[in-house]
């Protein structure tokens, strides 16, 4: 367990269940729940960076992942670490608040990290200017992106959607186009299969292994659904659940080969459903891609009703001539 004490609070990078304290677990991306999935997956390693008071009250936690990355086509071999949001805040500190807080557990896992990783990588944070001091000095640089949610409170799914979208939708479930949850072994293998051939030549798209799904999808952390046609399995989505919002983790459909039926529409149309009726606030969108003046994934989750909102995607590289080249090309 990696210690660096800042006054009174106090740094720790953990790697262990047997040593986390107690922890609010409200928000899942930094929860014990998903440190220990993350622990039990193969090629991933979670390390929670946990601030203390000296008398051991909590005041912050934050949990990254290190996922290590192989394939032979296209050759590839490394590490990099994804954290995904700020953390959790719990006890304000007389002259710490939560960017400072932030800023001490970022530099804590950065000097843990550093040289074990390629690069890390901070992402969906809940607004664009968090940090923006903390992860400059620690010499991350900004990536414009774009994030994408649907509100599921104020309005219905339907008052949203697009028209010609609505009539695609019911056309297909005319046709007998269905989407359901997993529920056996066999619709699991096929959430699989599905899910890595959509992605297997996709270097960018880091996709966990079974284990990672099935411990969501069996301790209640989120969903996974199949859409289906003809007994041909057309679609599949990961839906996980925090702070009463839905976030679409992974996706996969096929497209070009049953276009007739748009499977990609109705998969995310009822992972976007099936929020609403289970009375979560919104559904978030991860992963929707940089904010070119030409995107057809965020062009098409538009078409749904969701508001786009620009945001950063921080990185920072552990080779420091490429980082620093990256900071100039990407200087905000």
């Amino acid at each position: 367990m990696y210690l660096c004490r800042v006054n009174q609070p106090i740094v720790s990078i953990i790697t262990k269940e047997k040593n986390l304290p107690t922890l609010n677990n409200t928000n899942f991306f930094h929860s014990r729940q998903l440190f220990e999935i993350a622990r039990q997956t193969p090629r991933q390693k979670p390390y929670m960076a946990v601030i203390q008071t000296s008398d051991g009250q909590m005041m912050a936690h934050m949990l990254a992942i290190v996922r290590y990355r192989a394939s032979l086509l296209p050759p590839y071999l490394y590490m990099h670490c994804r954290i995904l949001g700020e953390g959790v805040y719990e006890y304000a500190h007389e002259g710490y608040n939560e960017s400072t807080l932030f800023g001490l557990m970022v530099e804590a896992l950065r000097s843990k990290l550093s040289n074990r990783v390629l690069y890390i990588e901070v992402s969906n944070l809940s607004q664009k200017m968090f940090g923006y001091k903390e992860l400059r000095q620690q010499q991350f640089f900004p990536v414009h992106w774009m994030s994408i949610h649907n509100s599921l409170h104020s309005h219905t799914p339907e008052e949203r959607i697009q028209k010609r979208l609505e009539n695609h939708i019911n056309n297909a479930y005319a046709k007998g186009v269905i989407t359901d949850e997993v529920k056996g072994e066999d619709d699991f293998r096929s959430f699989m299969k599905l899910l890595k051939h959509h992605n297997w030549l996709k270097p960018k798209r880091y996709i966990p292994d079974e284990k990672f799904f099935r411990a969501i999808k069996q301790e209640g952390h989120g969903r996974l659904y199949l859409t289906r046609y003809r007994n041909h399995v057309v679609g599949c989505s990961a839906v996980a659940y925090s702070n009463q919002n839905a976030y679409l983790w992974y996706a996969a459909f096929r497209r070009k080969s049953f276009a007739m039926i748009h499977p990609d529409e109705l998969t995310l149309w009822h992972a976007i459903k099936d929020a609403h009726q289970r009375g979560y606030q919104h559904i978030y969108f991860l992963d929707v891609g940089l904010p070119f003046s030409r995107n057809p994934y965020r062009e098409f989750i538009m078409r749904f009703g969701g508001k786009p909102v620009s945001t950063y995607r921080w990185f920072r590289c552990s080779i420091r001539w490429i980082n620093a080249i990256l900071s100039r090309i990407y200087r905000d």
